[in-house]
């Protein structure tokens, strides 16, 4: 009798090089799930079809980096934001630049285009939101009110309102009828990176940098729950097609979760890094990420994802039951009026009182978009997805499901449960046309799961304590019939060893209470001198998170201290070791490195300058530190995945040191 194969819950389905230069912005097609676009430092927007290796279409035409894109709802028009404030419109099926929209004075942070009428919303560095009508080439309106960049748009689902997240720490809702600033919402505590309006009912969600998710309510105006379990920021969030719960992406994982009351149905484990942009197509969330030129997409069977009336694996309030929540469509909120007809315009007003702003069509627009191309990359591919042969139907049928890898199992023996969800590496080869990769790389395999060998570092997040397993704690069973143990001996068994792990991790908190005193009474640099004394690499990494939370505490006297204990980290087993030691070589380079090498090559100063020879001092000893952080980092520099990702990108940095 054939056996069931057990599938993976979260899988990795392809990587690859998707410009020449660093990526700087990916988005999926929300209608098909399908479609990729990617936008990079080399100024092209480059088309993708999820699961392909080639690329479809480049379109040219900025001359700065792409920092925003969006795709509209039936996946026909694109929308790109540069650095330099411009943006152009690209009409897919004619492969050919629409419209270029001048008016942004600073990076475009972020797009969106209108569910109905032919508008996209822009928001900026320069803390303004502008409005656009795509087919007269005109800024409708500009609102006004943000202090920070505007990081997030979304138009509301029937078209009435536009909501807003920025680095103010706020999210603010729009009303695109009457030109004016309904309601600002405020509680975050950090920049505000998504908001996204819940599919049916009057009610939005918002992500920040805080590492909580908010749940505002649009009638009443006020907050109904906040999750604020996290340990990282929330980058991106997404509602079920029916509503019935929110999808939240963060560092190497999902969160499913409920708002009434709040709640966490499930987590599962995707190795996805810091994710950009979720779609959902068949039963399965699609996720994308980025790092430096590559490009890494990632499946979830949302079929075997609880969404409500399961079990929560968070936790709740202690005083409040676990009601299941409101079946769909018997909401006790208000529900979005959807218009008859896909051509409305519901901003008549708008457009009357913004007619100075709206601007005329020049030569000088006419040139720009002359000089915007579409350089179709693979005519087969897009001819089957941007050309149809008949007018029903624009894409062929997308309803086939990724198949899902099976789980993998140790050698040699029989899997006995199911582990839970876990992101397999899962890679599709290159094509030999690829872009040229500016950093070296190893072969990547084709698209097979295949059998792992013990790692080599230990990830931070895990599923089972490493080299342990549950029969090694239980008395050996001589004889298959007996299967009964005695309480008092399996218990003992357990045991083993747990008067050890608390003394070690009373011995932590000890020495973290003593750091912390050091703090309390002096600066972090003597708490950091403190630290590195007790010899004790766990206390030095929890120092480290605190510190590179907030950049500002940095200071030259810090480096000394800190590279020699960086240089520890980046050859330390645990990846979580590691990756603090990434992100403080990196905050150390990215603000240090510049001052050190201009001080090293100016020339002497004449006389005595006592703060100077110190200073002169301390970047010499810098200096050697980071050469010999360089040699560790070029010997890492060729791994695989997000390590690998990470020690390239500092090597880059590194590279003024050679």
């Amino acid at each position: 009798m054939a056996v069931a194969v057990t599938t993976k819950t979260a899988w990795k389905l392809q990587e690859i090089v998707a410009h020449s230069s660093n990526v700087s912005s990916v988005v999926l097609g929300k209608g098909s799930g399908r479609m990729l676009a990617t936008g990079g430092d080399d100024c092209r927007v480059n088309i993708w079809s999820v699961s392909k290796p080639n690329c479809i279409m480049s379109l040219t035409g900025h001359t700065s980096p792409i920092e925003s894109l969006q795709v509209n709802p039936n996946e026909k028009l694109i929308v790109a934001g540069s650095r330099s404030g411009s943006i152009r419109v690209w009409d897919l099926e004619a492969a050919k630049v629409l419209r270029s929209l001048p008016g942004h004075k600073a990076n475009i942070c972020s797009l969106h285009f209108h569910p109905f009428g032919s508008f996209v919303a822009s928001g900026s560095l320069d803390t303004n939101i502008k409005l656009w009508d795509v087919r007269r080439k005109g800024c409708i309106f500009t609102f006004k009110g943000h202090t920070e960049a505007v990081r997030c748009l979304r138009f509301s689902p029937d078209g009435k309102w536009v909501a807003s997240a920025a680095d103010d720490h706020t999210v603010k809702l729009w009303d695109l009828t009457a030109g004016k600033l309904m309601f600002e919402f405020t509680g975050h505590t950090g920049p505000v990176n998504v908001v996204e309006f819940h599919p049916n009912e009057y009610l939005l969600a918002s992500g920040s940098s805080d590492r909580t998710v908010r749940f505002w309510d649009l009638e009443k105006f006020q907050v109904v729950s906040c999750i604020e379990e996290e340990a990282t920021p929330v980058r991106c969030v997404l509602f079920n097609p029916d509503g019935c719960c929110l999808y939240s992406g963060f560092q190497d994982s999902l969160r499913v979760y409920g708002w009434e009351p709040e709640r966490c149905f499930d987590v599962v484990l995707v190795n996805w890094g810091k994710v950009a942009d979720l779609s959902i197509s068949n039963n399965q969330l699609i996720g994308v990420s980025f790092a430096q030129s590559t490009v890494s997409s990632f499946v979830v069977d949302l079929s075997r994802v609880p969404k409500s009336d399961s079990i929560p694996h968070g936790l709740i309030r202690d005083d409040q039951p676990l009601v299941p929540p409101t079946p769909t469509g018997s909401s006790l909120r208000r529900i979005y009026d959807r218009p008859s007809t896909s051509c409305s315009k519901p901003q008549s007003r708008v457009k009357h009182n913004s007619e100075s702003e709206r601007h005329s069509p020049s030569s000088e627009d006419d040139r720009d978009e002359k000089e915007s191309k579409a350089e179709i990359q693979n005519q087969e591919d897009y001819k089957e997805i941007f050309q149809p042969k008949n007018a029903i139907c624009r894409t062929p049928p997308r309803n086939e499901p990724f198949p899902a890898p099976p789980e993998d199992a140790e050698p040699g023996t029989t899997k006995e449960a199911v582990k839970p969800s876990q992101a397999v590496d899962v890679q599709t080869s290159l094509p030999k046309q690829e872009l040229p990769d500016p950093v070296q790389r190893p072969p990547i395999a084709s698209s097979t799961s295949l059998t792992r060998t013990e790692p080599s570092v230990i990830p931070a997040a895990r599923n089972e304590p490493i080299g342990l397993k549950a029969s090694d704690f239980l008395p050996a069973v001589k004889n298959q019939s007996q299967t009964e143990l005695v309480d008092e001996e399996a218990m003992s068994q357990i045991r083993k060893g747990h008067e050890t792990m608390c003394v070690v991790l009373t011995s932590r908190h000890k020495n973290l209470d003593a750091v912390r005193a050091v703090w309390s009474i002096s600066d972090i640099k003597n708490s950091l001198d403190s630290a590195v004394a007790i010899n004790d690499l766990s206390v030095v990494v929890d120092l480290l998170n605190i510190v590179n939370q907030k950049p500002s505490l940095w200071k030259l006297d810090l480096c000394t201290i800190v590279l020699p204990q960086i240089e520890k980290l980046l050859q330390s087993k645990y990846e979580s070791y590691v990756q603090t030691g990434c992100t403080s070589l990196k905050l150390i380079l990215q603000r240090f490195l510049p001052l050190i090498t201009d001080i090293l090559a100016a020339p002497p100063s004449v006389g005595v300058d006592i703060s100077r020879e110190e200073r002169l001092h301390k970047c010499k000893l810098c200096y050697k530190q980071l050469k010999n952080i360089s040699n560790v980092v070029k010997n890492k520099s060729g791994l695989s995945g997000r390590h690998g990702s990470a020690f390239r990108e500092l090597l880059l940095l590194m590279a003024v040191l050679d």
